[in-house]
C-alpha cells in the first residue's frame, strides 16, 4: 500500500493514510460525529504523540487504556469524544492483534472475494455494515483491493462515481460532491420526519 490519499487534507496526514493499513482503519473508525477531515488526520496526531511515524497495534493494544485516552485527549484533540474513541481504537487493534498478528493489511490481503472481505471488515470492532461498506469501497476505488465482487460488495459506495462517501475523494472537487451529497440526504432525512402539513 502506497497510494496518495487526500481525506485528511493535510499532506503529512494523508501519506501515513496512504502507506499505513492500521492508520486507514483507525481514520475510518474515527469517521463519525466530527468533519471527515479531522477524522483521518486523527492517525497521524496519534502516531506523533506516541512518537513514530507510523500506528503500532502491538504497541496501541497494551498501551494503559487511561493514558491513551489522554493522549487522544491533548489539545487538540483527535476527536469530539477522544475518551470514548480511544477505547475503541483500542478494541479494534487488540482485535488486530488477535486475530491478525497485529497486521492490519491481513484483513485484506488473502481474501477472495468482495463478500468474504465485506464479513471481515464488519468483524472488526466499530465497523457496522455501513463503515465495512466504505472501507470496502474505498479499498477498491483508491488503494487497489479489488477482490471479485468488490463493488456488489460495497453498495451503493462502490459504484463509480457516486461521490457518497470517503471513497469518491481524490481532491477539493470531488471533497465539495461528497459533501453536496450528505447535505441532501441529511436534509431528505430531515423532511421524512417532518409531519405532513408543516
Amino acid at each position: 500500500m502506497d497510494v496518495t490519499l487526500h481525506l485528511a487534507q493535510d499532506p503529512e496526514a494523508d501519506e501515513l493514510l496512504g502507506r499505513s493499513p492500521l492508520a486507514a482503519l483507525v481514520g475510518m473508525l474515527l469517521d463519525q460525529q466530527v468533519p471527515m477531515e479531522w477524522a483521518f488526520k486523527g492517525p497521524s496526531t496519534i502516531a506523533r504523540r506516541m512518537g513514530s511515524d507510523d500506528l503500532d497495534a502491538a504497541a496501541i493494544a497494551v498501551m494503559d487504556p487511561e493514558a491513551f485516552a489522554a493522549l487522544l485527549s491533548e489539545k487538540p484533540a483527535v476527536h469530539r469524544y477522544p475518551g470514548s474513541m480511544a477505547k475503541r481504537i483500542q478494541q479494534l487493534c487488540q482485535y488486530l492483534v488477535e486475530h491478525y498478528d497485529g497486521d492490519a493489511e491481513a484483513v485484506w490481503r488473502d481474501t477472495g472475494s468482495g463478500r468474504e472481505l465485506l464479513t471481515a471488515l464488519q468483524e472488526l470492532p466499530g465497523f457496522g455494515k455501513q463503515k465495512a461498506q466504505i472501507f470496502l469501497a474505498l479499498l477498491g476505488k483508491q488503494l487497489g483491493v479489488r477482490p471479485t465482487g468488490w463493488r456488489e460488495a460495497a453498495g451503493s459506495y462502490g459504484e463509480a462515481k457516486s461521490y457518497r462517501s470517503v471513497a469518491d475523494i481524490t481532491g477539493p472537487e470531488s471533497l465539495a460532491k461528497v459533501r453536496a451529497h450528505k447535505q441532501e440526504m441529511k436534509a431528505a432525512a430531515k423532511a421524512a420526519k417532518t409531519p405532513p402539513g408543516r
